[in-house]
């Protein structure tokens, strides 16, 4: 049983997007996950390999209670029928209280099928008299973080502070050496410096020094009025 839940395309991508939304979950005493679609490989300085154990390090980094990967094709990736079954079935057994899913507007065709598969498989995921694992499950709320290659700026529904995060979220990130680090060069700004200026960008955005922004399609509900008054 799940509180959190991120559902990625590919490894590195969680911790590239909501690492310090991870960890701050994580402090507060919930129970996280990430769930990896594909393996991410082949990729120019990578392999199956070194990818298992960069994400084996990087897991370690965020602390999280589950993590899995349903090996599905990379570079192939389809929000087909077979697919959104499998998801389903990891959310009927992890029963996550929020999931946080890819924003469906990009460039790369595997983010995009992402974000259909991960709405599709929230709603499948609660449907009875089916041959699927586990009890009929809804997940209650489900936000989108920003993994994309294009140049935009979606307006977030909210934006966490990762403020006291954000030192270990690097270091997660880090453990992705053959991604982010081999072949690349080391002029300014390198891959680690893009992702740290986008979170001052956001932590700049709320008064705060670093922050993680994620999109709802449906309101957000407030409880309490003093809610509006914390920083």
């Amino acid at each position: 049983m799940l509180d959190l839940l991120v559902i990625a395309t590919h490894p590195d991508d969680a911790e590239i997007s909501v690492g310090g939304i991870l960890l701050k979950a994580k402090a507060e005493g919930l129970k996280t996950g990430v769930l990896d679609l594909t393996s991410g490989e082949p990729t120019p300085h990578g392999t199956e390999a070194k990818r298992k154990k960069e994400t084996s390090a990087a897991t370690e980094v965020l602390q999280l209670d589950w993590r899995d990967n349903l090996g599905l094709p990379n570079r192939n990736l389809m929000a087909n029928l077979d697919a959104r079954r499998e998801i389903a079935n990891c959310i009927r057994r992890t029963r996550p209280q929020l999931i946080l899913a890819p924003w469906e507007e990009d460039v790369h065709p595997d983010h995009v099928q992402a974000s259909r598969l991960c709405d599709d498989a929230r709603f499948y995921a609660k449907l009875s008299r089916t041959d699927m694992e586990a009890e009929p499950y809804w997940t209650p709320r489900l936000f989108y973080y920003l993994s994309i290659h294009l140049r935009i700026h979606p307006k977030p529904s909210v934006v966490v502070d990762i403020s006291d995060q954000l030192d270990e979220k690097m270091n997660a990130i880090r453990c992705y050496h053959s991604q982010l680090m081999e072949g690349k060069t080391e002029t300014f700004p390198t891959v680690l410096d893009d992702i740290r200026d986008r979170a001052r960008y956001w932590g700049w955005s709320i008064h705060s020094s670093y922050a993680e922004p994620l999109i709802s399609r449906e309101e957000v509900p407030i409880a309490k009025i003093k809610t509006l008054l914390e920083s």
